[in-house]
């Protein structure tokens, strides 16, 4: 079964001081099923390797090595028109407190009846309240 795949998760791969098990098997399904991401996902992913980078936390090749595992991921990226992002997405993060960014995860889930794999706390009991599963592989 599909998921949504929050950037924490993919993060989480990224940088072996963050790893988790849920991310990890996060990562061992999508060699057999896929994950969902809202448009930012990718801006997310990119902007805290940028970062990382800058901070020495990666090297630029280890970040290279990165980029090339998640364009190899079963990974699909859902559109999130603007009619989502400023109605229910901006909806959501009003309601639960949570950024525009987490509440696109939340509202994609929602949407596409697919459980949340993240490590966001505060995104986690967000999805618990309003009867989001949570992946646990």
């Amino acid at each position: 079964m599909s998921f949504v795949l929050d950037a924490s998760v993919t993060l989480a791969w990224c940088f072996k001081d963050e790893s988790d098990v849920r991310a990890a098997k996060a990562l061992g399904h999508l060699s057999s099923t896929t994950g969902v991401v809202p448009s930012i996902w990718g801006l997310e992913v990119a902007n805290a390797l940028l970062v990382a980078e800058r901070r020495g936390r990666l090297s630029a090749a280890e970040a290279t090595d990165v980029v090339e595992l998640l364009r190899e991921l079963r990974i699909e990226i859902d559109p999130t028109p603007r009619e989502i992002v400023f109605g229910p997405v901006l909806s959501l993060a009003r309601a639960q407190k949570l950024s525009a960014y987490d509440s696109a995860y939340l509202e994609l889930a929602l949407r596409e009846g697919l459980p949340l794999a993240t490590l966001d706390v505060r995104l986690a009991e967000a999805a618990e309240k309003l009867g989001v599963d949570l992946f646990h592989g």
